[in-house]
């Protein structure tokens, strides 16, 4: 039995990933992964205003001890004038890119390809490129960031310097309202309350014990907001994945230790908390709720314990 077959956004492995990618290069040839230094380099000879934001106490999912952020206002590029940017680097790599304002031309008029659809996204696979028309928003990420659907994010600095502090629930416990057991009609409801938006998938059969996931976006857990699938099984929650970076795994070890105590359970991929209903996946970042029952028989079926 496998622990999980969970929803992964299928466009991403329709087309090959290439090794370099195209779309940020518009940026005077910038490049994911680039360091903050090379970066604003190039920036400062295309852009009207740049400025770095530096965070103390990283929340975001792929830095692991530091965290910023590269504002830049009017960039001049090949194919039109861009009002704002902001480049975001995760230990001094550049991680992702939120641009906004006369994006979807600039970044559309010259491509031959298609893009695929994705709830309110049109995406181009191998640029690792989305847009959204109707904000006018486009982000550029990593792979990884793909895994965590930073594309859903809008960065709160972008509106730098009319924003210079950012609040968040930076509560380190799993939010209450996701609990395991509820049916779906006690859940829908909450769960979009507390959601940026959802999106309601029926599973294709393959796993017996789930039936329908909702995908939630925006949800905060450790002060950022995150992915969450939701699924049922027989009309009732009996698992939840919280999708993170492995950046954060630190942080997450000990938010989960002080809420929970040790880990009953390690091993290479998987710590196991409190009596089998939670787990910290290290293989593919994410936090692991399932309901007690289930647990326990992926204890003996799965953990061979």
């Amino acid at each position: 039995m496998k622990l999980k077959q969970k929803f992964i956004i299928s466009l991403f492995f329709a087309l090959p990933m290439v090794l370099c990618a195209q779309a940020e290069m518009i940026f005077n040839d910038t490049q994911l992964n680039e360091s903050l230094e090379t970066v604003t380099q190039k920036l400062k000879d295309i852009s009207e205003t740049t400025n770095v934001i530096s965070i103390d106490n990283p929340s975001f999912p792929l830095a692991k001890t530091k965290e910023e952020h590269l504002v830049c206002s009017k960039i001049k590029t090949k194919h039109g004038i861009i009002e704002k940017a902001v480049f975001t680097f995760a230990d001094n790599k550049l991680s992702y890119i939120e641009a906004k304002g006369n994006v979807f031309n600039t970044f559309t008029e010259t491509r031959n390809d298609t893009a695929r659809t994705y709830i309110d996204y049109d995406v181009y696979v191998k640029d690792k490129l989305f847009l959204n028309k109707k904000k006018d928003i486009a982000w550029i990420i990593t792979k990884e960031a793909m895994h965590t659907n930073l594309f859903t994010w809008e960065n709160p600095y972008l509106n730098f310097p009319s924003t210079t502090e950012i609040e968040s629930n930076d509560s380190s416990k799993i939010p209450p309202f996701l609990k395991t057991g509820k049916t779906l009609n006690e859940l829908k409801p909450v769960l979009e309350a507390n959601s940026k938006f959802i999106n309601i998938e029926e599973l294709d059969g393959s796993d017996p014990n789930a039936q329908l996931q909702i995908n939630c976006f925006g949800v905060d857990y450790l002060g950022f907001p995150r992915k969450v699938e939701a699924r049922f099984g027989d009309n009732k929650l009996n698992v939840v994945w919280i999708l993170t970076g492995k950046g954060e795994e630190d942080r997450i070890r000990k938010a989960l230790t002080n809420q929970y105590g040790d880990p009953i359970f390690v091993n290479d991929a998987w710590e196991i908390f409190n009596n089998w209903q939670v787990g910290l996946r290290k293989d593919k970042p994410e936090v692991l709720l399932i309901k007690k029952e289930l647990g326990l028989e992926y204890k003996t079926t799965y953990f061979k314990q």
